[in-house]
């Protein structure tokens, strides 16, 4: 059986096989406009059946920087955020720029090294999840030198840009609607708390618009585990053996939500008169649920677009003037599950 050539293929390979200097294919590797077309075409087509890749680390020893953008993201098993790097990915394909991504599992210390090993490659960008970061994550970002976008939320002090939600406000906004429906007794369920600074936000909005129609919330659990349909199940279940006369579930995202859902259903509640349910995140895999759940959409592919266009804005052109805090607006879906007033 034949073995793959290890040996690199270097600029002599395709100036070999295309018939031209080296001086010219480096040239055209590097778009440069001295170049005829015919020879662009000869030398593209050579380079392509050969499978040659120009080494970026060397053509970055001048630059200091490579065609990377850092995206860094709490979870890829979170539906939510395959459709932010969605939003990113349609605005850097028109570029040079490529996003490389890294997952934290929203743990502060992963974070650092995550971050830390992401910036030795000297990325033009980053593009990163929140606005809560340990001291020395905070440190690099400020000292990177580079684009750096939070995304996600816009409740805080951003280290550069940040595009996202006010995560409060949609709290405060599930919280009113809750109210002006008429449902009095509330119980709350959450993932990742309070790791998921989201999420605790989303809460914290939550309770002070109750607290302002003088309601509390009767009974709340969080779970550390991952956002799952089963969890939903098992934790709907247990609040309701727990807490018989509530008469609304507020989860932290749909896809416990939908779990909750899925309980109440299989044990006769009627909904939403007799219980009200709201997820959040607007997640469309669940539109084929028996019921559709109340929701909000987080504005996901938005979010990673208009992130995107910052970076590549503030790439190319460094002190453009550029607006460096992006607020967009979530709506309420009320679905089959929260009662309209």
């Amino acid at each position: 059986m034949s073995r793959t050539n290890t040996r690199p293929l270097t600029l002599r390979d395709v100036s070999e096989a295309s018939g031209v200097s080296e001086m010219t294919v480096s040239r055209v590797l590097r778009n440069r406009s001295d170049v005829s077309e015919a020879t662009r075409a000869k030398v593209l087509k050579a380079a392509k059946q050969l499978g040659y890749v120009p080494n970026k680390i060397a053509g970055a020893l001048a630059s200091q920087r490579v065609n990377l953008i850092a995206v860094i993201i709490p979870s890829l098993s979170n539906m939510v955020f395959p459709e932010v790097m969605t939003g990113i990915s349609k605005v850097l394909e028109e570029t040079d720029l490529q996003p490389v991504v890294g997952v934290t599992d929203y743990l502060p210390e992963k974070e650092e090294k995550v971050l830390y090993e992401m910036l030795s490659w000297r990325p033009s960008g980053v593009i990163i999840a929140g606005l809560e970061h340990s001291d020395a994550s905070r440190a690099m970002l400020r000292a990177a030198g580079i684009p750096v976008v939070e995304i996600m939320d816009v409740d805080g002090d951003p280290v550069d840009a940040t595009v996202g939600i006010s995560h409060r406000r949609a709290g405060k906004e599930m919280g009113q609607a809750i109210l002006k429906a008429g449902y009095k007794r509330i119980g709350f369920m959450g993932t990742k708390m309070p790791l998921d600074h989201r999420a605790r936000k989303r809460f914290e909005g939550l309770t002070q618009a109750l607290a302002k129609g003088g309601i509390e919330v009767a009974d709340q659990e969080f779970y550390s585990g991952g956002s799952a349909l089963a969890k939903g199940r098992e934790m709907t279940a247990a609040m309701m053996e727990r807490t018989p006369d509530l008469d609304f579930l507020y989860y932290s995202n749909d896809m416990i939500g939908a779990g909750g859902l899925l309980y109440l259903i299989e044990k006769g509640y009627d909904i939403p008169t007799q219980i009200g349910l709201a997820g959040f995140n607007g997640v469309e895999l669940l539109q084929g649920l028996p019921m559709q759940l109340a929701t909000m959409d987080a504005c996901r592919q938005e979010i990673g677009r208009k992130a995107a266009e910052i970076v590549v804005a503030r790439t190319e052109n460094p002190d453009i003037d550029i607006a460096d805090r992006i607020e967009l607006t979530p709506t309420i879906s009320y679905g089959d599950t929260l009662s309209k007033a």
